[in-house]
């Protein structure tokens, strides 16, 4: 891949509109990258980005008390340590597992069928817009046992939520306006929370408001927060990677005629999309004390962003990385959703995504049920493809044509 010039910002627009030809440079000439406008350094080396996220004792989560908790209005499992986030991420780590997952995959399909019937008939589809950020947001809503009626209020206030967490710089105006969708966001959730206390159902809110911790029930407050947690957790994976998915294949018609001919070799694709293209590209943290990194020195109490881009791209770790090949040696594709992933799009470690299974099931489902419905698949005449995102990144849109299914789903009463 052709490098850049190594005077830039990771700030800039040039930046934001196509980060992957800058990552081989970052790696090789300016691992430790310093941004002076927000005093804060990014690393882009693998050895490095894992480190960080597996050294969680030097390694902190302490930025998110400013860059997650006044949304979430409360403190986020990633915060945590010890006896707390172990019994938390549990709970929530039960809610999408076992019996639960399979309860939800039922319901991700469900959803899926509702949300592409309509379109199925013109051949005409926009996979983000028209499908994949109502299907998100339909699926959590179930999984959570809210209104799906709601789902486009909730969704203006998750927006307004991860705006303020993924964004590296605010507006006076931009961030009141986070706060707000925030406290709205939360003023519609506790009445809900309160009902479920005396009033559980199967749904992962009345589980986490009847669950204990050390023998003490959780708060409304620590509910809320969680809820908003999970909401971002769940949401922010599935419609990104499930557009960029049909985006590799589509640019790949070989890769796409072996997936469709063989539906084992999903999973490997869905895996290398996360490799090669991941939703989130930046974790950060802050370190606990003088730390050297690729012979750089970063200061304590310094905010260090893991680029899990670059990092999952770095030759070091993966074989002719900018090559997107959905049989390479190294790809782990049985492992690709759990903590011992070689690519590191949830994370890793301690910390690692708490919705990952979830997501699995989330991108799996859906992605074996479009690719047959979706034949011939290919960009609409006039349509240009472009990302967005410095912190999660994905596609503004992706209008495709097919061949119309006559008569909606098939095998659909």
């Amino acid at each position: 891949m052709t490098t850049v010039a190594p005077k830039f910002s990771i700030l800039s627009e040039d930046f934001a509109r196509n980060p992957y030809p800058y990552f081989p440079m970052l790696r090789q000439e300016t691992p430790v990258h310093y941004e002076p406008d927000i005093d804060s350094y990014f690393l882009s080396r693998y050895q490095d980005v894992r480190r960080v996220l597996t050294e969680h004792e030097a390694f902190t989560s302490k930025t998110l008390t400013v860059r997650a908790e006044p949304v979430m209005r409360g403190p986020v499992l990633a915060q945590m340590t010890g006896a707390e986030h172990t019994a938390k991420r549990k709970i929530v780590v039960r809610g999408f597992t076992g019996a639960a997952l399979k309860d939800q995959v039922r319901a991700i399909h469900a959803n899926a069928e509702e949300l592409i019937a309509p379109f199925l008939g013109r051949g005409q589809v926009d996979l983000v817009n028209d499908f994949g950020k109502p299907f998100a947001v339909y699926v959590t809503l179930d999984v959570l046992g809210l209104d799906k009626n709601d789902w486009r209020q909730v969704a203006a206030w998750h927006h307004g939520v991860a705006e303020f967490i993924t964004s590296i710089t605010l507006t006076d105006e931009r961030r009141r306006h986070c706060l707000q969708c925030a406290e709205q966001l939360e003023a519609y959730l506790v009445p809900i929370i309160e009902q479920r206390r005396t009033e559980p159902g199967d749904d992962l809110i009345s589980r986490l408001r009847t669950a204990e911790f050390d023998g003490i029930a959780m708060s409304t407050r620590d509910v809320t927060a969680l809820i908003i947690n999970i909401l971002a957790a769940a949401t922010e994976p599935a419609d990104k990677t499930l557009a960029m998915l049909f985006h590799h294949l589509i640019d790949r018609p070989e890769t796409m005629a072996q997936v469709r001919k063989d539906p084992e070799l999903l999973p490997a694709a869905i895996a290398e999309t996360l490799r090669f293209t991941p939703p989130v590209h930046l974790i950060p943290r802050q370190v606990k004390q003088d730390t050297e990194f690729s012979g750089t020195v970063v200061p304590a109490g310094s905010t260090v962003f893991c680029m899990i881009g670059a990092a999952n791209r770095d030759p070091e770790a993966f074989t002719d990385p900018d090559t997107f090949d959905i049989h390479r040696a190294d790809l782990g594709t049985a492992r690709s959703f759990t903590a011992a992933a070689q690519h590191l799009a949830f994370g890793t470690g301690l910390h690692q995504c708490v919705g990952a299974a979830f997501a699995r099931a989330e991108i799996e489902t859906v992605a074996a049920m479009l690719l047959p419905l979706l034949q011939d698949a290919r960009y609409s005449a006039g349509y240009t493809y472009q990302e967005s995102g410095l912190y999660t990144r994905g596609p503004l849109s992706l209008d495709l044509d097919f061949t119309p299914v006559a008569g909606g789903v098939p095998g659909r009463d």
